[in-house]
């Protein structure tokens, strides 16, 4: 029996975005429902986008994602933000968010896909890793 494509879909407009903010929320505890929704309007305008993955019409994982082109790298999909509702992990959403945005990756002829992930987020490294996603670099920050 074929199971049926996940519904995943582009999250374009404010009611989208607060329907996701449940989701999002497990991820960047320290926004607010207006903070996220004002800086996902801002960055959509600078060609963020944002996805949400349904299951029965609830919103179930959410990724925020952009090309980019680097000379270290070429052109590639850079997430930034890639998370599923901790109610239902395991359920697959995960993967097929993460695969969906491998696909996207390859339709806009990128090389890459990449994304950080903090070193306390040790559950979702097993993840990654598990998806054949490898550790190839360190990512340092200075605050200012």
């Amino acid at each position: 029996m074929k199971t049926a494509a996940p519904d995943i879909r582009e999250a374009t407009d404010e009611a989208t975005l607060r329907a996701a903010w449940p989701v999002v929320a497990q991820l960047r505890p320290h926004l607010d429902e207006e903070s996220f929704v004002a800086a996902a309007v801002r960055q959509q305008a600078e060609g963020w986008k944002a996805t949400v993955l349904y299951d029965a019409g609830v919103p179930r994982a959410f990724a925020g994602w952009r090309v980019q082109e680097m000379l270290a790298h070429g052109r590639f999909l850079y997430i930034d933000d890639l998370v599923t509702d901790a109610r239902t992990r395991s359920a697959g959403h995960g993967k097929a968010l993460l695969d969906w945005l491998k696909e996207q990756a390859r339709r806009l002829d990128c090389t890459s896909l990449q994304l950080d992930s903090g070193t306390q987020r040790i559950d979702a490294h097993a993840f990654y890793l598990r998806e054949r996603l490898r550790i190839t670099s360190f990512h340092f920050k200075a605050d200012l």
